[in-house]
């Protein structure tokens, strides 16, 4: 059965939208939270109801992030925001080397939000939580005036144990790494423009969100500490991506525009629109410095996974102009790649 067909529970029969009572924390807050949160999300820790969750807690290094969900629209082709929160928590946690425990989550509802839509909105998190093996164990709903908040934003943080021995650090770059990407990159941020435009391509156009902490364990099996950087190139794309790490390493890193992988409807949909696809955010792709005698492995190692089939080496760390991200062209010109200045594309995540 799809999660559209599933029934919404007790709150819709009482209010078919959230009002600002659902957030005033009497009766109607625990009827949201009892009759449709509860359930929806139920595990040992959350069913408890405290102010927050008990866990136990592995031995390793504690790992820590927080993130907030202001996307348009709440769903999109491949994803909406609810998986989409779960799916960049996770992926935050991963790219610090971390296999993730727990999450919390959130939820800042306009007045007005149908109830329907909160219900699809929960039931694809914790689809997406429990795809992942992780659970959601603690949160918060707050309810602001209509027009006030956009449909819905959540705030979602997450915790994860770094193995011993793995040490995932921006500053670790050093000269030699080799630039591994998992896969096609901007197909999130097309998909997302896609809808806001109302483009129709010849192909359908999908997000890439999802959860990587699974490759990211592989790619650890594989090569563990020779894996210096990993970085998520949501926001500003893999070009603002590696610029941060070079940035921080005071390294330079030069990429080979011919190794990046990129759909070709994705190319033409940037091509029409004007954007470099180098710039377009991703919610399912991870970038990884690694030792360049460890760069096959690693490659193997990504590729032999769902995620990474189509992962590649598209450049390598170089002590040429620290602090400079540069591209070969395919042409063979070189150029430039620096920050981007503001954003492409606003209220991509």
């Amino acid at each position: 059965m799809a999660l559209d067909d599933l029934q919404c529970p007790l709150p819709l029969s009482n209010y078919p939208n959230v009002t600002l009572g659902h957030g005033g924390g009497g009766r109607l807050s625990q009827q949201l939270i009892e009759g449709m949160l509860r359930p929806a999300l139920s595990n040992p820790a959350l069913d408890v109801l405290h102010d927050g969750a008990r866990l136990a807690v592995p031995s390793g290094q504690l790992a820590f992030t927080t993130d907030s969900y202001v996307i348009s629209p709440l769903f999109f082709p491949g994803g909406d925001i609810g998986s989409l929160a779960v799916h960049g928590t996770i992926n935050d946690l991963a790219m610090c080397g971390a296999q993730p425990l727990a999450l919390s989550v959130g939820l800042i509802i306009e007045e007005g939000l149908p109830m329907t839509t909160l219900w699809r909105i929960v039931q694809r998190m914790q689809a997406a939580a429990q795809s992942a093996g992780v659970a959601i164990v603690t949160g918060d709903t707050k309810v602001v005036e209509r027009g006030k908040g956009d449909g819905i934003f959540i705030n979602t943080s997450g915790i994860g144990i770094i193995p011993a021995g793995i040490t995932i650090d921006p500053r670790r770059a050093a000269a030699g790494d080799l630039v591994l990407l998992s896969g096609p990159i901007a197909n999130h941020g097309i998909a997302i423009m896609s809808v806001r435009e109302g483009l129709a391509f010849e192909t359908a156009l999908e997000s890439d969100s999802a959860a990587l902490h699974g490759l990211v364990a592989a790619l650890l099996a594989a090569v563990g500490e020779h894996v210096h950087v990993l970085r998520d190139p949501t926001r500003g794309g893999v070009a603002s991506a590696l610029n941060e790490i070079a940035q921080a390493a005071g390294v330079g890193i030069s990429l080979d525009e011919t190794a990046i992988p990129l759909d070709e409807a994705v190319r033409g949909a940037c091509e029409m629109l004007g954007l470099d696809p180098l710039y377009v955010a991703n919610e399912g792709k991870c970038l990884a410095l690694v030792a360049r005698e460890h760069g096959e492995a690693a490659l193997a190692s990504l590729r032999a996974h769902p995620l990474g089939q189509r992962a590649a080496i598209i450049g390598h760390v170089q002590q040429d102009r620290p602090g400079r991200v540069t591209l070969r062209s395919r042409i063979g010109g070189s150029r430039v790649v620096d920050m981007l200045s503001g954003e492409q594309l606003p209220r991509i995540c």
